[in-house]
């Protein structure tokens, strides 16, 4: 199943089970409604179908607690900054204020002049669970969808670790929606390619992942309680890359989607930004 998270003409937020022209269904191109969260319990069609066309797609989930992230997850990856493979997976978090959906833009902050792409995996996970066992990982899986790690690499340099770098608004790009139907073999030999302006810049397979996926799982989950809801980022390979205002930036993942979003400059004032922050 791919689910989608949406909204129409500006409504609330709501859920669905998308189908798509390739899969020779009777409603191609559409979103059957859901009530509910499917990640918060039980759900049950309503009997509306709405045109895919009609329907703005959000992220497909907002973590509740968080994003966790995986660096230098690919060899080639490590290499192309003078790094090695760590010895064991290098974890670091996103703030769920960083998640955007598709076609969100990309908002490249005034106090960077570097911001990057990194196309990645993301697994979606869906019950609550803590120090969960490589051969049980697939058990604690909702879904995956495709993620855009973006960071702020200069910042990401100059400050030694990487919370700023990587924690900006709209830094976290996910969607188009969560597929359910993938298995643990699937999703560890999947393409992999971002485009900028419709220019490949990353092209790779997550079969060369260093830590597999159940390994990030039982890894993370040792430490850390996930919740239903959070997301696991597996890791960007080689190809990385400067983006910089009116680009578009793309990452298709073969049996997953394609995440795409516009890139712009903040032009916010700051004071105005601090008015609506205490407005808020």
């Amino acid at each position: 199943m791919r689910i989608a998270r949406f909204t129409v003409a500006g409504a609330d937020p709501r859920f669905g089970l998308v189908e798509l022209e390739a899969d020779e269904g009777q409603f191609p191109d559409s979103i059957a409604v859901i009530d509910g969260d499917p990640l918060a319990g039980p759900v049950n069609y309503t009997g509306e179908r709405i045109d895919l066309t009609d329907a703005r797609l959000l992220a497909p989930v907002i973590p509740r607690s968080k994003v966790l992230a995986v660096g230098k997850n690919y060899a080639a990856h490590a290499t192309e900054f003078g790094g090695e493979v760590p010895s064991e997976p290098l974890i670091f978090m996103k703030p769920n204020t960083a998640v955007i959906g598709p076609d969100d833009p990309i908002i490249r902050p005034k106090l960077s002049q570097n911001v990057h792409y990194e196309g990645e995996l993301a697994v979606v996970i869906g019950r609550f669970c803590r120090k969960v066992p490589v051969e049980r990982a697939a058990e604690v899986i909702f879904g995956y969808t495709v993620a855009n790690d973006v960071t702020a690499r200069d910042l990401q340099h100059s400050d030694g670790q990487w919370t700023r770098a990587k924690g900006f608004d709209t830094f976290c790009p996910l969607g188009p929606w969560i597929v359910t139907h993938l298995g643990l073999d699937e999703a560890a030999d999947l393409s992999l390619v971002t485009s900028v302006d419709g220019e490949v810049k990353q092209d790779a397979n997550t079969r060369q992942m260093v830590y597999s996926i159940p390994e990030l799982i039982a890894y993370v989950s040792a430490f850390t309680t996930l919740l239903p809801g959070d997301v696991l980022l597996t890791g960007t390979p080689a190809g990385v890359g400067p983006l910089v205002a009116g680009q578009r930036v793309s990452v298709e993942i073969d049996g997953v989607g394609t995440l795409t979003n516009p890139v712009l400059d903040d032009v916010e004032d700051d004071q105005e930004s601090a008015d609506g922050a205490a407005a808020r």
